[in-house]
């Protein structure tokens, strides 16, 4: 029987490469999804229609990290192995915005799942999306796992809630359950209101002649930023391990928004200067000024270490966004052509 896997979370940036990995090395992998009224797993597809997958089984469940009740459900009906918290309200900017919001899914969330599990007596492997904004102002950089936490965002104290609620029940009850602090990490599927996409989109969007301006906010943040397909590899080490614990994962190395900027458009020829404005509304008002991590632990517990380097994440994100923009400005041209030949 194959090992069964559960994400919530599934149909996001890092749920789809983790499926996708899962998937690979045989395992039976369901997904927790939300109601819409649009379709909502783009991300996913492929996995669908890959050939080479046709013998991997993936399942769709509808429910959500506020209703508990449902929770319990899918877990019982499912009973996986190993269950990965990704879902969450992810945008830092929007959870002060929607700072109760971000509470209900990214904390209280958590340990609706972790009561789930407790309450079941399944025993699930259970995964921990921590983050790196949970540092925020760092007492020391760079930050592992004994630098203390200093959030600056709704966000990032909805994260350290969710940290600490899963170290407690791993203490307390005996289960296995991982925090996994990963540092900002990218890819061509990552969401197009996150800085680096809104960055990679706009850059290829001007160079095809679809709009001429980018605005931006603070371009001296400085972030530890690596591929996620490297990383999901790392939550599902930290699964697999004899014992439970908590792990940094990150490249160790920093660049500012300023540095991926201007990569990104020396990509397609063209000077930022000449397109980016700086807006005020896309300030936050906690910022963050530097986050670099320390992954020691991981690479010798875990073995893993990042493969994908700074300067070949902004060209495989530029590239892809550059073929998408490419096939609007075609769409764009038949249009305008009245769709005659």
């Amino acid at each position: 029987m194959p090992r069964k896997a559960l994400i919530t979370g599934i149909t996001g940036q890092d749920g789809s490469y983790l499926a996708q990995l899962l998937l690979e090395k045989g395992y039976e992998v369901h997904g927790l999804i939300r109601r819409s009224s649009s379709f909502n797993t783009g991300r996913i597809e492929h996995l669908y229609d890959d050939p080479h997958r046709a013998d991997a089984r993936l399942f769709l469940h509808y429910g959500d990290l506020t209703d508990g009740m449902n929770l319990r459900e899918v877990l019982t009906r499912i009973t996986p192995d190993e269950l990965y918290n990704l879902g969450a309200q992810s945008h830092v900017r929007v959870s002060f915005d929607q700072p109760v919001y971000t509470v209900q899914v990214d904390a209280v969330g958590t340990i609706r799942l972790l009561e789930a599990i407790r309450d079941t007596g399944l025993p699930v492997r259970f995964y921990q999306a921590s983050s790196s904004e949970m540092y925020g102002a760092a007492a020391e950089t760079p930050q592992s796992e004994r630098t203390p936490f200093h959030p600056r965002s709704p966000y990032g104290c909805a994260k350290v809630y969710s940290f600490w609620q899963t170290v407690n029940y791993r203490e307390a009850y005996g289960m296995f359950c991982c925090n996994g602090i990963l540092f900002n990490h990218e890819s061509p599927r990552r969401g197009q209101t996150f800085v680096t996409r809104k960055i990679t989109r706009a850059a290829t969007r001007i160079k095809e002649g679809l709009q001429s301006e980018l605005f931006l906010g603070n371009l001296d943040a400085k972030r530890d930023w690596g591929f996620a397909g490297d990383y999901v590899e790392a939550m599902w080490r930290m699964l697999q391990q004899d014992a439970p614990d908590d792990y940094v994962i990150a490249t160790g190395q920093t660049h500012s928004v300023r540095e991926f900027l201007e990569r990104a458009f020396d990509r397609v020829q063209l000077n930022c200067r000449d397109h980016v404005r700086i807006d005020p509304r896309y300030l936050r008002p906690a910022e963050v000024d530097l986050l670099q991590g320390d992954a020691t632990k991981a690479r010798k517990v875990l073995g893993w270490q990042p493969k994908v380097s700074f300067e070949q994440l902004v060209d495989m994100m530029i590239d892809a966004d550059w073929e998408l923009a490419r096939q609007e400005r075609l769409l764009a041209d038949h249009r305008r052509g009245g769709g005659r030949k």
